[in-house]
């Protein structure tokens, strides 16, 4: 099938719901790097922020299904959307479990490893959002591809960084409590940047059908 017979009006709102996801992703992001960028005493105030955005992020998501449950015809395979909807609110899930656990466990220290986590799942993000972008206009499907193909090479940097880490934890940290802590919100935050790469499967899954 040609991906330019999915230019249709009924289209245009399922691409609507998943640019609103995207963006709201990446709102998300910037506001974790916020997080950890910020005094100990301020982080209340943005862990509520990151949580109202996720509350976006399942009202979108509640409106992607409405959608697919209402139209008879779609842009593509029906079980594509469904789970293309469901990585982006499984991202939109792990920033947000990260954050409560920072707050949830006092986090007194904010390492370089987080920050780097951090920085590797925000480019993911940016990336997703690019290919939502260009899958709507269809333009240059080697921009989507593109992004895929970072956005699976950040989550391969992310798992060295995890796995660097978590080495380095057990060496080097004696708190045990801390220990289990930094483990636990590590593992999360790694988590996300693994359902960046469900994304950018279901995305190309997507073009893979329709060009």
């Amino acid at each position: 099938m040609n991906i330019m017979k999915l230019f249709t009006p009924k289209s245009e709102k399922f691409f609507d719901s998943f640019s609103r996801s995207t963006g709201n992703l990446v709102a998300m992001s910037k506001k974790f790097q916020e997080l950890l960028e910020c005094e100990e005493q301020a982080r209340e105030s943005i862990v509520r922020q990151i949580n109202e955005l996720e509350h976006v992020g399942d009202q979108i998501t509640h409106q992607l299904f409405i959608q697919l449950s209402e139209n008879f015809i779609t842009p593509f395979d029906r079980e594509d959307i469904h789970y293309l909807a469901t990585s982006l609110d499984d991202v939109a899930d792990f920033i947000n479990g990260t954050a409560s656990r920072i707050s949830l466990y006092q986090l007194k220290e904010i390492d370089q490893v987080m920050h780097g986590l951090s920085s590797v799942l925000q480019r993911q993000v940016v990336e997703i959002d690019n290919a939502i972008q260009n899958l709507r206009n269809m333009k240059n499907a080697q921009r989507v591809r593109e992004a895929i193909i970072r956005i699976n090479d950040l989550e391969n940097e992310a798992d060295s960084i995890f796995d660097l880490a978590i080495a380095r934890l057990f060496s080097e940290e004696t708190n045990a409590i801390e220990m289990i802590k930094k483990k636990e919100i590590l593992s999360v935050l790694e988590t996300a940047t693994d359902k960046c790469e469900d994304v950018a499967n279901a995305i190309e899954s997507i073009l893979v059908k329709n060009s």
